[in-house]
């Protein structure tokens, strides 16, 4: 069940991962609503079978590339963040465990598949996936970057992706390295 889906997420975060050039230790911040890809409006139809397998996808691509998952909590958890403790060293964690109802599908799925998880306020995270309208920005570093995706759909929810570029400072006169663009 949910097999499409799967696929849909693993080429989604295997594009996302390309795209952003992310490499082995960086972040990929994920908000993701299991109502939205099963159909229903968001924060209405919690599916924890769907959410297990988009998770399973996304988590596929980026373990074959080294990038850590964070999987933000739905607006009842305030967006939390959970993330594998080793990709947040020293991080101040808070004390909750995401349910399908409160936090979301998807970062409940996390918490129980991770090998040592975590929940933070927040992260600066090097690029993401907003599956379904989840508004993932407040998670990506400064300065954020729309990517477009072929892969922009999982199930019925559209998928946004954004990727982060160093600040330009400097003015005019200023040279920019290009591999950084």
């Amino acid at each position: 069940m949910f097999d499409k889906e799967k696929t849909q997420a693993y080429e989604a975060a295997a594009e996302i991962c390309e795209k952003a050039g992310l490499k082995a230790g960086q972040i990929l911040v994920v908000g993701c609503s299991s109502s939205e890809i099963t159909g229903s409006r968001i924060g209405s139809g919690s599916d924890p079978v769907a959410a297990r397998a988009v998770f399973e996808g996304i988590t596929a691509a980026l373990e074959e590339r080294g990038v850590y998952l964070a999987a933000q909590c739905c607006e009842h958890l305030n967006r939390a963040i959970v993330v594998e403790r080793a990709a947040v060293p020293g991080a101040e964690t808070v004390n909750a465990v995401p349910q399908p109802k409160a936090g979301g599908s998807f970062a409940a799925a996390a918490y129980k598949s991770f090998a040592d998880p975590v929940v933070v306020e927040e992260i600066r995270a090097d690029a993401g996936l907003d599956i379904g309208d989840t508004l993932i920005g407040m998670h990506l570093k400064k300065v954020a970057v729309p990517v477009r995706l072929e892969h922009n759909a999982i199930g019925f929810a559209r998928v946004i992706a954004a990727r982060v570029r160093p600040k330009f400072i400097g003015g005019s006169r200023a040279v920019y390295d290009e591999k950084m663009l």
